[in-house]
């Protein structure tokens, strides 16, 4: 699904701010703006990867369900704590998109864990997530660009660990992973559509028509 635009386009320096940051939610909102705007004519698709059966991993579908009371302008959202995107249905999810939104440009968002002095830091960086990884599972790599929230200690027993982390830490997080989402959106301009080349052709047949009568020797 990720595209190879970076190859000739300027690499974008990751950036990671705290959660509890005066600024968090507009560092994060300027640089989302910032990674998304060459890509207006794509539809812009957010994956919300995690499930609610566990606590840890659920930074995605907390973020995509606050995501969805929004009504985004230009974002398309999936994975919600309703209609989560996790390991068993990440690929099946992944076609669904494919079909609805074709090139569309993918900002991914997941948990994962870290140092101790790391947790509650959000990290937007250009490139792929790799879904599962903290838990030694083996899924698709998904996205053009990514968010990813550090919501506990890494290192051992991260299966354990992500079942033991703290609501307060993850609902904070995806609060403001979500208000930053939102201030972009309403940044970013309108979709812009090409027409058709039949489109274009079929407007101006009448001009042509009209110019060949007036131009036809009598």
């Amino acid at each position: 699904m990720s595209t190879n635009h970076r190859l000739f386009g300027k690499k974008q320096t990751p950036l990671r701010v705290h959660m509890d940051e005066d600024e968090a939610v507009d560092q994060l909102a300027a640089q989302l703006k910032s990674m998304t705007e060459a890509y207006v004519r794509r539809d812009l698709v957010i994956v919300c990867i995690g499930t609610d059966r566990s606590t840890g991993d659920a930074l995605g579908p907390l973020t995509g369900t606050l995501l969805e009371q929004q009504h985004l302008r230009r974002f398309h959202v999936y994975g919600t704590l309703e209609n989560p995107v996790h390991a068993v249905n990440l690929e099946e999810r992944l076609d669904t998109i494919r079909t609805n939104h074709p090139r569309s440009f993918i900002l991914a968002i997941d948990a994962c864990l870290g140092r101790l002095a790391s947790v509650g830091k959000i990290s937007l960086a250009e490139g792929p997530v790799m879904p599962g990884a903290a838990v030694q599972k083996k899924l698709p790599a998904i996205g053009d660009i990514h968010i990813t929230g550090i919501v506990n200690i890494g290192g051992m027993m991260e299966y354990f660990v992500l079942q033991n982390t703290r609501l307060y830490t993850v609902m904070q997080m995806a609060k403001t992973i979500a208000s930053s989402i939102t201030k972009a959106d309403e940044c970013l301009p309108e979709k812009i559509t090409s027409p058709s080349l039949f489109h274009s052709l079929r407007s101006k047949s009448p001009q042509i028509l009209a110019q060949s009568k007036k131009e036809t020797p009598m």
